[in-house]
């Protein structure tokens, strides 16, 4: 598997650990198509919003969008590093 796409999944599952804690926190989903998605449950919405997105990943493999994952990494790592702030700043202020 190529490192690039390694990375999408690691960052994938970052997201999602970094959502749920969040959630957990009293925090709220900012995107509305996930909040959309987490009518069926938190964890569950985040979930699918994940695999969605490995699903579109597929996607830009399949038709030969290897480039387009590259930049995705750059988003969802800021992304993380979004969640990560987001939550030590709610444990700043609990």
């Amino acid at each position: 598997m190529p490192a690039y796409l390694q990375v999408f999944l690691y960052l994938q599952l970052l997201d999602f650990l970094t959502t749920v804690v969040g959630m957990r926190l009293g925090l709220v989903e900012i995107s509305p198509f996930v909040r959309w998605l987490m009518g069926a449950g938190p964890v569950l919405g985040t979930l699918l919003s994940k695999l969605m997105a490995v699903a579109l990943a597929g996607f830009c493999l399949w038709i030969h969008r290897r480039r387009l994952i590259h930049w995705l990494n750059y988003w969802y790592a800021a992304l993380v590093v979004w969640n990560l702030a987001i939550i030590w700043i709610a444990l700043a202020r609990s």
